[in-house]
């Protein structure tokens, strides 16, 4: 299984000026796996402490100096490490926590040594640790399920990824390739991007297999929980996890989730989710200029799950459902589309970002509106908008482009990709439409539409605005 992380983790590795990495995600995403495939692809030495695993591994790293820890590492695990031509891996950090205060000591006194630490549930130790965490002496990487575009290196599609990176807005796509891509589109749409999952997927073709690994894989993330039985019901988690189909595209309420349940415990029960990053928070943004969450409202946002597939099989649907049909939009209210981009949008940016996902509504009496999604590029904001058809409604699009006077709209639908140029009164901006398996281009397409300026102009409150 090749992951893109690889790729980015080599770069890293051969940097010589590297620091110690701490690899951040939900569980089950691939971390481990990204790490071992690592070594192998190098042919570095890998020494693996898993810290779930190996109870008293922490004991090994009880003191401040690297030598003496790679010597107590040796006898543990029987070996001879040369820090020039190994990778020392601490898996599953969350369970001791203290050992990553050690990072800095390998940073300042053996540099030569790479060494990566991962841990799922690491949002939580890091939330209340008693320890001094070695800012500036590690460096960070976010992994998210796989990408549309690892699906198809997976599934022997190689070929189509080809063509798709290297297809311009003005290219053609012939017919019978663009239905193409867009019948795989659904496949991962409904299979998703847990490895597992879509490992199953190409290997046996059966979506039972596959329905069955998601909901193994929610019934651990909620074993996950048990842990923090003491600090929250877990019935409160239940609620939320079986609540997320029918929450997707709507702002957040939590009477929605269980009207019978105070608020409160709820709130807590997914700030528990949000931190173990299997459901992440689109906060409502104003969109006046970047960074976007200057100006994020932290009480009006909607929820993206960690992955389609698993929304899909709680859903239950099956493949003819995505395949009857070439709009996305028409499945489940046109819930799905919306949160597969969401969830693509978060593996365009560089693994070292940890992107967060943006919205812009207004409500008023008369004239609701909203934008599914807003993302920046440079030092823009580009609004996204995941439509049916060839058109749909565009009048919030509308509204916001004359609101904010930006040069360039994306629409995300199920048609081959177009540009044109938009005219209304007081409003005149650039509309790229991109089907649903170009999402991964989106940067260097909107790159190749428009060029921007580099200047930006601060906002009076301080933030940044747009040139």
């Amino acid at each position: 299984m090749t992951r893109s992380a690889i790729t980015y983790l080599k770069t890293w590795l051969n940097n010589s000026k590297r620091l110690p990495m701490i690899v951040r995600g939900a569980r089950q995403v691939g971390k481990t796996y990204t790490v071992r495939e690592l070594a192998k692809i190098t042919g570095m030495q890998l020494i693996e402490v898993n810290f779930e695993r190996h109870i008293h591994a922490a004991s090994l790293f009880s003191c401040n100096d690297p030598k003496r820890i790679l010597l107590n590492l040796e006898a543990h695990f029987s070996i001879s490490i040369k820090p020039n031509q190994s990778i020392l891996f601490l898996d599953e950090i969350q369970s001791e926590p203290d050992v990553l205060a050690t990072l800095r000591w390998f940073a300042e006194e053996m540099p030569e040594l790479a060494v990566i630490a991962a841990g799922s549930l690491l949002d939580f130790a890091l939330e209340k640790h008693q320890f001094s965490m070695p800012v500036g002496r590690v460096t960070y990487m976010y992994m998210q399920p796989l990408s549309f575009e690892e699906y198809l290196t997976l599934s022997s599609h190689q070929k189509l990824l080809d063509f798709i990176e290297s297809t311009n807005i003005h290219d053609p796509i012939p017919e019978g390739i663009h239905h193409q891509l867009m019948g795989l589109f659904n496949e991962y749409t409904l299979v998703g991007g847990m490895p597992a999952a879509l490992h199953s997927w190409i290997n046996q073709r059966s979506l039972s297999a596959v329905q069955t690994i998601h909901l193994d894989l929610l019934a651990s993330y909620r074993n996950d929980f048990s842990k923090y039985s003491g600090k929250i019901d877990i019935s409160r988690l239940d609620d939320i996890l079986l609540a997320l189909p029918r929450l997707l595209g709507k702002k957040l309420v939590y009477s929605y989730i269980n009207p019978d349940v105070k608020s409160a415990s709820l709130k807590k029960a997914l700030e528990l989710l949000t931190k173990a990053r299997v459901c992440q928070k689109v906060y409502a943004c104003s969109g006046n200029g970047i960074p976007l969450m200057a100006e994020a409202n932290a009480k009006n946002n909607k929820l993206v799950f960690l992955d389609t597939g698993l929304i899909t099989s709680q859903l239950g649907l099956m493949l003819h459902d995505l395949q009857s049909t070439q709009d996305l939009n028409l499945i489940n209210n046109g819930t799905i589309s919306e949160h597969v981009v969401g969830q693509l949008l978060q593996t365009i940016e560089p693994f070292y970002v940890d992107p967060p996902l943006c919205y812009w509504n207004r409500e008023a009496k008369s004239s609701n509106a909203e934008i599914d999604y807003l993302i920046q590029h440079k030092n823009q904001v580009i609004p996204i908008e995941v439509k049916s058809g060839k058109s749909g409604s565009m009048k919030s699009l509308h509204l916001f482009m004359k609101e904010k006077t930006l040069p360039l709209a994306v629409r995300i639908n199920s048609e081959p990709p177009s540009e044109v140029t938009v005219n209304l009164e007081h409003t005149h901006y650039q509309l790229l439409s991109l089907p649903f398996y170009m999402i991964g281009q989106l940067h260097h397409l909107i790159e190749n539409t428009i060029k921007f300026p580099n200047v930006v102009i601060p906002l009076k409150s301080g933030t940044q605005g747009n040139a």
